[in-house]
């Protein structure tokens, strides 16, 4: 018998209701300036503004992608004063991003005497 019936056969397949939920997750997450954010907030916590900026877009537009995101439990929201700050509230989001990275091209590692 095959590996892969030996799997469906022993019923360690995942349930076409949880590959439902991921598929919705992953249509989240399929949009270049997402995938920047997400990018940007595995290396800290960041406003709108600043992610807008980063993306090139206006905030009102990033504010869209992040709503999108945190609907899908991507995201955490921290009121700090005026300030609202936007934290990866999904650990596996940096398995994805690694992923992604690695077969379309991470940021470029740094070389000696050259700046960015």
């Amino acid at each position: 018998m095959s590996p892969a019936r030996k799997s469906a056969a022993s019923g360690r397949l995942t349930s076409l209701d949880a590959l439902g939920q991921a598929a919705e997750c992953l249509k989240t997450l399929a949009h270049p300036h997402r995938l920047r954010i997400v990018q940007m907030l595995l290396g800290g916590r960041y406003t709108v503004g600043e992610l807008a900026a980063a993306c090139g877009i206006p905030s009102h537009m990033a504010s869209e992608h992040l709503r999108l995101m945190q609907r899908c439990g991507f995201l955490d929201v921290a009121k700090e004063g005026r300030c609202v700050y936007y934290t990866v509230a999904e650990p596996h989001l940096a398995n994805i991003m690694a992923c992604i990275e690695s077969r379309f091209g991470g940021p470029k590692p740094a070389r000696a005497g050259v700046s960015a």
